[in-house]
């Protein structure tokens, strides 16, 4: 099981490891967290097997409070930033900095953010960060289930905000680039394995694979960031 942001690295190596390890990956997608029935901890909940999940990291964290998950298996993944896209063929705006992330947003016709974690830092930190929340009242608004970016290529949105990784496959869109670093969310996406996996010697094999340097490069062409080395 398996949440958005760390999907498209997923899908990137999936093929070369099965190749080589032999092991056939059934992959399911849902959120890391929510009322959503897809939602892995939910998902668990309902008693839904599985041999890993990836997922946000304070998330997995809820899930080995609650004994979900098999000790000592948490293997850190990746981190994650946040960046906006406009449909293709618009002009970029200017996110650059600070203030002009707040000018784009103030002349932004319509605002698109997700339902995931990058959406709800958005909604409920980042606009008031930026002292843009009321202004956005009528024109902003919280995607759920479906991409963000795929509602801006309708022509749904004027700009939309989510994890890099999820903008990037989404085609007719055009990425514009990370918010600023003094006001990102990084998150970090981490994997485990259940406490009832059926194939936990498999599983934490490819964990180990994920996180190996060897396939770093891949991992940041999704719109990812490695984990900074400890």
């Amino acid at each position: 099981m398996i949440s958005g942001g760390f999907s498209a690295a997923l899908d990137k190596l999936a093929p070369e490891y099965s190749d080589s390890h032999g092991d056939t990956l059934k992959i399911v997608h849902g959120p890391s967290m929510g009322r959503s029935p897809q939602a892995i901890p939910n998902r668990l909940a309902r008693g839904e097997k599985a041999d890993v999940v990836i997922m946000v990291g304070y998330a997995l964290d809820g899930l080995i409070k609650q004994g979900k998950i098999m000790p000592g298996t948490r293997t850190e993944l990746a981190d994650s930033r946040i960046g906006a896209v406009v449909r293709a063929g618009d002009t970029k705006p200017d996110i650059a900095s600070v203030e002009a992330l707040r000018q784009t947003l103030l002349n932004a016709k319509s605002v698109a953010w997700s339902d995931s974690a990058s959406g709800r830092y958005v909604q409920d930190t980042l606009l008031n960060q930026l002292g843009v929340k009321q202004a956005l009242s009528q024109r902003g608004q919280m995607v759920e289930r479906v991409p963000v970016a795929s509602q801006v290529a309708s022509g749904k949105y004027q700009i939309g905000f989510q994890q890099v990784s999820e903008l990037l496959p989404v085609k007719g869109v055009t990425f514009i680039g990370k918010i600023p670093e003094s006001v990102q969310k990084v998150t970090r996406f981490a994997g485990a394995v259940p406490a009832n996996a059926e194939h936990a010697d498999e599983a934490k094999a490819l964990l180990r694979y994920l996180a190996s340097k060897e396939v770093q490069s891949q991992v940041r062409s999704t719109g990812l960031d490695s984990v900074p080395a400890t």
